[in-house]
């Protein structure tokens, strides 16, 4: 096949995304009403007897924590369900023998998956200014580590989509890795918070650089200086590229 094939990639892409209107209440109203009770529960609460972190108020220190721990779930359940579905139906086989390139199929579903994230994500920031004055000092970077992040864990979802092979494994990863990994990553606090010996541990859990960067969009400050936020950041999109270049390579999971 020679030639993008954008028909394929688009009827990919409108079939994913006709799906998350079918399940609109699920998609975006229940991770806004999960954030409002964060808010109320982080930011209220307990945010009423805390200091400021960092100069930054409590409740708008805890934003960008909230934002990235439901863009990495949502990126994490579309892009996995998105393309495990086709798996359980038996479908892939026909997706695999159209004329559509291993790229365009990839950029079809993850795409998809990294569109409803993004949106929901502007739509938890806007909630979130409702609660507290937020500060953006670097929008065009907040909008960059949002999108980077929604496509690198959309790909990480996508493979997760593949492996899997039953509704088990497919929330396996997500409850059990990568949620406790957000929760431990400085998502409503800083790590510098910890004793050394914690803060230490700490930067060993990749997310802490994925929410520090992010933070720093916001209010120029973070946890670890964002050059190696970034840089983490594109690691972690690099090895998710590798890893669904191999599984067309090798079939895996989808041949057979």
């Amino acid at each position: 096949m020679n030639g993008f094939n954008k028909h394929g990639v688009l009827a990919i892409y409108k079939f994913e995304m006709a799906r998350a209107k079918r399940t609109l209440w699920q998609s975006l109203v229940t991770p806004v009403i999960t954030t409002s009770l964060y808010f109320v529960v982080f930011g209220a609460a307990i945010g009423s007897r805390m200091q400021e972190v960092g100069g930054v108020p409590y409740g708008a220190f805890i934003v960008p924590g909230l934002i990235m721990l439901s863009l990495f779930t949502e990126s994490l359940s579309n892009a996995s369900f998105g393309i495990y579905f086709p798996k359980f139906t038996g479908t892939i086989y026909e997706i695999l023998s159209a004329p559509v390139s291993a790229f365009e199929i990839v950029l079809a579903y993850v795409g998809a998956a990294a569109t409803k994230s993004l949106v929901l994500g502007l739509i938890i920031l806007a909630t979130a200014s409702l609660f507290v004055p937020l500060q953006m000092l670097h929008p065009g970077w907040m909008l960059a580590f949002l999108l980077l992040t929604a496509v690198t864990f959309s790909l990480f979802g996508f493979i997760i989509g593949i492996w899997a092979q039953s509704f088990e494994q497919l929330q396996f990863v997500p409850m059990l890795i990568v949620t406790p990994l957000t929760f431990l990553g400085g998502a409503f606090y800083s790590i510098d918070m910890l004793p050394g010996a914690w803060r230490t541990f700490s930067l060993f859990n990749p997310v802490v650089y994925l929410i520090s960067g992010f933070r720093w969009s916001f209010y120029g400050e973070g946890d670890v200086p964002v050059a190696i936020s970034l840089a983490a950041t594109l690691g972690f999109f690099a090895i998710c590229v590798v890893l669904v270049w191999w599984i067309f390579k090798t079939g895996y999971r989808l041949k057979t």
